[in-house]
């Protein structure tokens, strides 16, 4: 595996602005990501998505953005245009978001939809990129193809529409992909069977993986290393393997409130926080 930079990231800072004050939602998050698959776990607030978003540079408006540094590769992400992220976006850095049904476009055929990556970034005749989106299908073990191709997201189950989803993001290639919660809106079957789809994927082009997820079963299997993050900051990092071995409090709280198969509770101890963990934290006034 390796550890060259693909996309650094230091002293990242996002905020939104309130009716009487500005939210910091990120706080000063740092992380380099190689050809490598780097989780991001954390509750609901946390800033996962955010930060994933900002890689993108697709905050709205609204948001306030600093960072010292932003890079993928020689490039500093700071400092491009719209149209040249447009560049970046699908060719270099693709994003699987978390649910088909709604980031589909749903009156345009899904096979079309793949076509569109090829037409847009390699350049090629609508013929060749049909035949490329059916190669594609094929690749994300979608059977028949050619049938599929022509269905509209609504006629397709919310795995294949993952898998979809997935064969638009790969099409062109890209040496990012940030997979933004991509299974939970699957079943846990269907959740196995695209995640071992994804690490094959993964594993044949060598992809640099910014992998954000609320499951830490899924991430110890999955990744490679981990971000904790904790109320738009990152309070631990470590080896996904060794996530049980994690010493910061409101990680060891995660960990102890997950249900285990072999070793039932009566009642999962609800996640206590100390103020001490945000100390940080705080609304800043216009």
């Amino acid at each position: 595996m390796s550890r060259q930079p693909l996309l650094s990231v230091r002293d990242l800072r996002i905020s939104f602005p309130g009716r009487h004050s500005t939210v910091e939602a990120v706080r000063g998050v740092s992380f380099e990501l190689g050809s490598e698959k780097l989780g991001i776990v954390g509750e609901s607030g946390s800033g996962k998505s955010v930060t994933g978003r900002a890689v993108m540079k697709l905050l709205p408006s609204i948001a306030r953005m600093t960072a010292e540094e932003m890079r993928f590769g020689d490039r500093d992400l700071l400092t491009l245009s719209e149209s040249e992220m447009c560049a970046i976006r699908g060719r270099h850095i693709a994003m699987i978001l978390q649910d088909p049904k709604y980031s589909l476009n749903p009156v345009v055929p899904v096979g079309h939809q793949i076509t569109e990556t090829y037409l847009r970034h390699a350049k090629v005749s609508k013929r060749a990129a049909r035949e490329a989106a059916l190669a594609m299908l094929d690749a994300v073990k979608i059977r028949n193809p050619e049938r599929v191709f022509d269905q509209y997201p609504h006629e397709v189950s919310g795995g294949m529409g993952q898998r979809v989803m997935i064969a638009i993001m790969l099409a062109a290639e890209p040496s990012v992909l940030i997979a933004d919660e991509p299974t939970s809106a699957l079943d846990v079957t269907v959740r196995f069977e695209i995640m071992q789809l994804l690490d094959e994927l993964i594993a044949q082009r060598q992809l640099g993986v910014l992998f954000i997820s609320h499951d830490l079963n899924l991430v110890r299997r999955f990744c490679d290393r981990v971000l904790i993050m904790y109320a738009g900051q990152v309070v631990e990092t470590i080896d996904a393997a060794r996530i049980d071995e994690a010493q910061h409090p409101y990680t060891r709280g995660l960990l102890n409130s997950m249900p285990r198969i072999h070793a039932p509770r009566e009642r999962l101890p609800a996640l206590a926080r100390d103020a001490a963990w945000s100390k940080d934290l705080r609304e800043v006034k216009r």
